[in-house]
């Protein structure tokens, strides 16, 4: 039985539909991640599983109970907010202790559970220090130690890390995703940044326009998009206007593409073929677009001509227009290749993917 059930949770502000019919599960000790662009409601139900929002229908359970309707206060969540929500006029063991002395705590156990939260995000002795004297990386920390001081069910995470610079915001997740795993805790974490969510969630689910589109690991989300949205979403990806030509007894399908009128061919399950002339798209990333100067007779290699290469240290991107069909391709050196000149692209049937049209 999952630890946090949604559903058929939706949720409507005025006539804007901001969660449609959302319905996931999130097991006991998963670090679980609300993936999507801005304005694709992934903050609002968040909200609405801290009991911050009511859900106009659905449900929402914990351990079994249907906690719905239940205060904030009464579910027992840890919150970190995006913008940390610390109050400035008190000390770090003030914010700390906030929610242990909402309950009612003794002072020798506020005392205790802030000195052994304080340690756990590496702030040891920072009890007496002003707020406004942390850098936005250990305001963060502060953030994360309140939250955990009441020895929460469950952690929910707001964009986190969204206020710190790049160098900081790597070097922070990874601590904070070693902190909850040493805990053992269940984290549900909203961010709108992929790399981020890869590297921190065991399991994604991503959300646009309200609506989810598709759940699962990270590998299997970036090499499987279940939906264009999602392959959009999810990190550079070549989509290629097509319509099917082959039989559906054929071993492979046949493609010819909608721009530049190539044609591609590549093995598919045939469950999942779109009827004949009926436009649909093909995906592959630009890391299995591979690029020669020597002209090709392989199975889907393309020529056409490079248009721009994007130096990005590590890998280069090399953009080529073939007879009008742009591509992408991502090189470890774009040794020997230059502007203006005709090239080969190969595009590995191993890697392409048919998606549904829009």
């Amino acid at each position: 039985m999952p630890l946090l059930s949604l559903q058929n949770i939706s949720k409507s502000f005025g006539t804007t539909r901001a969660v449609n019919d959302v319905s996931l599960d999130v097991s006991k000790g998963e670090f679980f991640g609300l993936l999507g662009p801005s304005g694709c409601g992934k903050t609002t139900t968040l909200r609405m599983i801290a009991g911050l929002e009511q859900p106009d229908t659905g449900s929402i359970k914990f351990d079994g109970k249907d906690i719905t309707t239940l205060p904030p206060e009464r579910r027992g969540f840890g919150m970190v907010f995006q913008n940390y929500a610390l109050f400035p006029h008190l000390n770090v063991f003030e914010n700390v202790a906030f929610g242990l002395r909402a309950r009612r705590k003794s002072k020798a156990e506020m005392d205790e559970r802030v000195a052994g939260a304080l340690e756990l995000v590496q702030l040891p002795g920072y009890g007496k220090r002003r707020v406004d004297e942390l850098s936005g990386g250990q305001q963060q920390r502060v953030a994360i130690a309140r939250a955990i001081a009441i020895e929460p069910v469950l952690l929910l995470f707001d964009e986190p890390l969204s206020n710190l610079d790049v160098s900081l915001r790597e070097e922070t997740r990874g601590e904070l995703r070693e902190l909850v795993t040493r805990l053992g805790l269940t984290a549900v974490y909203v961010t709108h940044d992929q790399e981020e969510a890869f590297a921190l969630c065991d399991r994604i689910s991503v959300l646009v326009g309200g609506t989810l589109m598709q759940s699962g690991q990270p590998r299997e989300l970036y090499e499987q998009p279940a939906d264009i949205s999602v392959a959009r979403f999810l990190g550079r990806n070549n989509l290629i206007r097509s319509m099917r030509l082959s039989s559906s007894k054929s071993s492979e399908a046949e493609f010819k593409t909608l721009e530049g009128d190539h044609t591609l061919k590549f093995p598919v399950n045939h469950d999942e073929l779109a009827p004949l002339n009926k436009p649909v798209f093909l995906s592959i990333r630009p890391e299995h677009v591979s690029l020669s100067l020597q002209n090709g007779r392989n199975n889907n290699t393309l020529t056409g001509r490079i248009q721009e290469i994007v130096y990005g240290g590590a890998t280069s991107t090399v953009r080529i227009d073939a007879n009008g069909l742009l591509l992408e391709a991502l090189v470890l050196q774009p040794n020997g290749l230059r502007v203006g000149e005709e090239c080969s692209a190969v595009l590995a049937p191993e890697h392409l993917r048919l998606l549904p049209s829009e």
